[in-house]
């Protein structure tokens, strides 16, 4: 009998909630006519709320977001690094 388990990470899982979060702020900022990334950007360097819309409850879900976490799988995913 072969084992057939596959490792689960906590990690990884959590990087993937933060990925899912951020694409639906993405999304909402493009509804209502933003530059998602500018808006985004601006968030991380000023951790000021308002720039993000209330749209789609978009306000509330980047406060969920630890921007230092943010901040390291950003450059990570940059770079190409797993560590």
């Amino acid at each position: 009998m072969t084992d057939k388990t596959i490792p689960f990470s906590l990690r990884d899982e959590h990087e993937t909630e933060m990925r899912r979060t951020m694409v639906a702020i993405y999304e909402a900022l493009q509804e209502k006519g933003y530059n998602p990334i500018s808006q985004l950007v601006g968030y991380i360097l000023s951790e000021d709320p308002t720039y993000i819309t209330t749209h789609n409850n978009a306000r509330s879900l980047v406060r969920r977001i630890d921007r230092d976490e943010l901040l390291q799988v950003l450059v990570k995913e940059y770079l190409g690094v797993d560590n």
